[in-house]
């Protein structure tokens, strides 16, 4: 059942409103006052139903999802820091100010899976609308970057352990005996595999390697066995998981990597310092002259380039209204020239029929689209974008759009901080310039 949040018009007798003690050109001031609180709360009303216990209100569990994206926080931080702080608690929809947590740090997952990707759309496409006609250009600039997952960096060796520790924990919980635990044995063949790149150590590490893929495909089978089928029913998916883990070689396709996220896949991006990437993909979709994220969503898939841009089109043309004309990206979107109403154009050698005008239009385009790369960055460091904590596919796609909220947002909150500066700048210098002319009036007077 939908929650209500507090009602702003209505006081309070024993203390003062939390309006009206804080600063009102504070930027989450300023942003709380342009979000449309209703028309976000009609949208989401959708996902909650008419009987149960009252949930959370939905301006509240909305604008903590904001303020964990908008100041890089974990769940349980933003939560710590609402106490705190008086301007996320005035941004959240409170009246006065409050003293007890307002939610478990595990509401958060719970609504992000109540409202997924719909929802999450929704945060997205408020974020655009506030900027008005800025996000209505006819040129974008689009790109990919990759979405790290909170995981290791994949190893065999890592995967074989951690799959007979899954299989003693299994046993141990259905009361199964098995017939060695390789508790010391595995201890050991871990020790072996330190320094393994050492020429003198290479050997003893891969005869280790291969007695750990061993040790796990037999217990494998042991617990095979022992289970019955109903018991072995409860694990199907974990056992179907092990076994493609040990039976996968060197060349495979659609390998994995990750036990608890099993959907993880390697990028590979040309980069010095970082040859190989486990994660998603993700396209993000740049205005050319306001910097306004207009796209953002992450591919299942690990796709070539220029396969990607048909969903992030289609997804910038329903959260913006039209599909742009022109799309601006670079040499790994090759093979693509058109995707529906719009024009894929990428860097390549004049014609020699191109004009002077057109090659000096063409250089200033691509310059311009070198612009999302430090915009990519932004995300990364500023709005949890470097490595995904949130678990699956759809763990990706709303942590992107997330982040490009996030980033809209603060480009927001910044304008209208700037924009008030400059009227308060101005209202002082013509201020100064009234008084001296009424001093250089009275001098006048004076001197008659």
């Amino acid at each position: 059942m939908k929650g209500q949040s507090p009602d702003p018009n209505q006081s309070s007798l024993w203390s003062q409103m939390l309006k009206d003690q804080l600063n009102p050109k504070h930027p989450l001031s300023l942003l709380a006052e342009k979000m449309p609180w209703d028309d976000i709360e009609k949208e989401l009303s959708r996902f909650y139903s008419r009987r149960g216990q009252p949930a959370k209100p939905i301006r509240l569990m909305v604008s903590l999802l904001i303020l964990k994206q908008l100041y890089n926080l974990s769940d349980e931080s933003v939560v710590a820091r609402w106490v705190e702080n008086p301007y996320y608690q005035f941004f959240s929809g409170e009246t006065v100010f409050q003293w007890k947590y307002p939610v478990h740090p595990t509401d958060l997952v719970h609504f992000r899976k109540r409202i997924g990707k719909k929802g999450v759309e929704k945060i997205l496409q408020v974020s655009i609308e506030l900027h008005g006609r800025k996000a209505k250009e006819k040129e974008v600039l689009i790109d990919t970057t990759v979405q790290e997952k909170n995981i290791t960096f994949p190893t065999d060796s890592k995967l074989y352990r951690k799959i007979i520790n899954h299989c003693v924990d299994i046993a141990g919980k259905e009361d199964i005996t098995l017939r060695q635990s390789y508790k010391r044995t595995v201890k050991q063949l871990l020790r072996d595999l330190r320094f393994m790149h050492h020429p003198r150590n290479r050997k003893k590490a891969r005869a280790a390697i291969r007695k750990l893929r061993t040790i796990a495909g037999r217990l494998i089978r042991e617990l095979d066995r022992k289970l019955s089928p109903e018991q072995w029913n409860r694990y199907a998916e974990q056992f179907e998981l092990f076994t493609k883990i040990i039976n996968q070689k060197k060349n495979d396709k659609n390998k994995i990597y990750s036990l608890h996220e099993p959907h993880t896949y390697c990028i590979s991006k040309g980069k010095e310092h970082k040859k190989y990437e486990f994660g998603a993909k993700a396209s993000l979709v740049l205005t050319k002259n306001s910097g306004i994220i207009v796209g953002a969503c992450s591919h299942d898939k690990n796709q070539y380039d220029g396969h990607t841009l048909p969903e992030v089109i289609e997804q910038t043309s329903r959260l913006v209204g039209r599909a742009p004309e022109v799309g601006i990206c670079d040499r790994g979107y090759r093979g693509t020239s058109q995707v529906g109403e719009t024009r894929i154009v990428i860097p390549k050698p004049p014609g020699k029929r191109t004009t002077p005008y057109q090659k000096q239009k063409a250089r200033k385009r691509f310059r311009r689209r070198a612009g999302i790369e430090p915009v990519i960055g932004h995300l990364k460091t500023d709005y949890r974008l470097a490595r995904n904590f949130l678990r699956g596919s759809i763990g990706d796609s709303l942590n992107v759009m997330l982040a490009a909220a996030a980033f809209n947002f603060n480009k927001l909150m910044k304008e209208l901080s700037s924009f008030l500066l400059n009227l308060k700048t101005d209202f002082l210098f013509h201020l100064e310039r009234l008084i001296l002319s009424f001093q250089s009036l009275n001098t006048s007077f004076t001197n008659c």
